[in-house]
């Protein structure tokens, strides 16, 4: 019985296996489908947790690094504390000592041979610009002579810049204007926070008010003035403008976190514990307004937000503060030979015939990576290491100035991350106050007003500084930041 059993269960693997040669590939050939497939969601599915990680790791540090500042303001008995917060209320600014983005980077040997790379462009351009000014300028017979000519010339030839950075001697008259007419706010809000009815609100304050909103409508139009009526060339105008957004900013932002503490502050009772805390975990005990040093020392800062005392470094490395300049001086030539080399002459001769769809097209296509370009090297120069410099010098420790925006995944991401100072200030001063006021009026609209105030508010000005400097309105700011944003 058994060998029956036996003979049967081998016919049985014969007639299975005898016909199944083909039969057994498709199975190995579907199980091999099957293990790629269930790979390749393994691997989607592990990236997927990664950046999962990393996003859950950078908004804990986000998240800690607001919630706990390493700031004197917030120091008590040698231990950092909580600043305090109501509940549903945006969280404040907190300034901790911390380097820039690129600077942490820049310590990995991958992102310095990009660094280098861009270096070794800007010795390529600079000698493409000097060959072509010897052979197509100097039209000698050959180097030799052309050099013994116009190499002199050569050296000079920056007639781009020169030509853009007229007027120097207005410029600088007109921004020491702007700049005095700054410190000589401080006397004046200093007299008001200390002559004013510290217990009522009342028609004095009103009448300061007024008096402020008009400063601020003279410091917005009278260097407009002086650029129509002077002339004043592209380079010129745009620091006149930028220095007087970022004055602007800085006049409303020391006036708007003291206003608050002045009106809260009460005159100590004689035999009475004064000691209390003002808004914005400042000390209301120090007096209704600041000291004039932390005021002129908010007023050179790389920051837009007023506090009465920043996280500070113990020294300056002044090797890094020339370092930054020379960076600095460097963007300012390679943009040069950018302009000079690839969007001057496209636009040189764009508006002395009809233009046709195709030469707009060209020209436009034509310049799209020059300007790409152009843009990386003035976030480089401004946002890293002008700011950088500045933040030395001063002993400034907080210096974030940006963030990874280059790795963001929408734009509402980029607005947040490209330019931190600038975007701290309209989170401070435009969206949590348009935010309180609603609260206060009882209108619920969540976070798209407040929100959409703060991209129009921004589209206006960054629209304002490309108009001046370029002497015409064509809104393409006004659209990408208002519309797209």
């Amino acid at each position: 019985m058994d060998n029956v059993g036996l003979r049967r269960r081998q016919a049985g693997e014969k007639n299975i296996a005898e016909p199944t040669g083909l039969w057994t590939g498709d199975v190995a050939f579907d199980k091999q489908l099957k293990t790629t497939k269930l790979r390749e969601k393994l691997e989607k599915l592990k990236s997927d947790l990664v950046d999962q990680v990393d996003s859950q790791i950078a908004d804990f540090l986000d998240e800690y690094s607001q919630d706990y500042d390493l700031d004197s303001s917030y120091v008590q008995n040698g231990e950092a504390t909580k600043p305090k917060k109501k509940k549903g209320e945006p969280r404040d600014k907190v300034f901790v000592p911390r380097n820039s983005v690129l600077t942490d980077l820049f310590e990995v040997s991958h992102i310095q041979t990009i660094y280098h790379i861009f270096i070794a462009i800007l010795i390529v351009f600079s000698l493409n610009t000097i060959i072509h000014d010897v052979f197509e300028k100097g039209r000698g017979k050959d180097f030799t002579d052309s050099w013994k000519k116009y190499g002199i010339r050569l050296v000079l030839d920056f007639d781009l810049i020169i030509w853009a950075c007229g007027k120097f001697p207005l410029v600088v008259t007109t921004w020491l204007w702007m700049k005095g007419s700054a410190i000589a706010l401080y006397p004046l809000f200093y007299y008001w926070s200390t002559t004013r009815n510290h217990y009522k609100v009342g028609i004095y304050d009103y009448l300061w008010l007024s008096l402020f909103v008009a400063y601020i409508f003279a410091f917005l139009i009278l260097p407009v003035q002086a650029i129509t009526e002077n002339q004043i060339p592209p380079g010129s105008t745009l620091l006149l403008v930028t220095e007087q957004v970022r004055l602007v900013m800085k006049t409303y932002a020391f006036v708007r976190s003291n206003t608050t503490r002045a009106l809260k502050y009460r005159p100590p009772v004689e035999g009475e514990n004064s000691e209390g805390e003002g808004s914005d975990g400042q000390s209301s005990n120090d007096g209704p307004c600041p000291n004039f040093s932390n005021y002129l020392y908010f007023l050179f800062v790389p920051t837009l937000v007023y506090r009465d005392s920043y996280p500070r470094s113990p020294t300056i490395n002044w090797r890094y503060v020339v370092t930054n300049f020379a960076q600095v001086a460097g963007c300012l030539i390679y943009l040069y030979y950018l302009l000079a080399r690839f969007c001057v002459p496209v636009f040189r001769n764009f508006n002395h015939e009809s233009v046709t769809l195709k030469q707009l097209l060209l020209s436009s296509f034509g310049c799209m990576l020059p300007g790409t370009l152009i843009l990386l090297i003035a976030f480089f120069a401004i946002l890293h290491s002008w700011l950088n410099a500045f933040a030395e010098m001063l002993r400034f420790a907080d210096r974030l100035f940006y963030k990874d925006w280059w790795n963001s995944k929408s734009y509402a991401i980029w607005y947040r991350t490209w330019n931190c100072v600038v975007h701290d200030w309209l989170f401070t001063y435009v969206y949590k106050d348009i935010s309180s006021l609603l609260k206060y009026l009882n209108i619920q609209c969540g976070r798209a007003t407040p929100m959409a105030v703060v991209f129009l508010l921004s589209a206006i000005f960054h629209e304002y500084i490309v108009t001046m400097t370029m002497g015409f309105f064509y809104p393409v700011l006004f659209v990408m930041f208002g519309g797209i944003g």
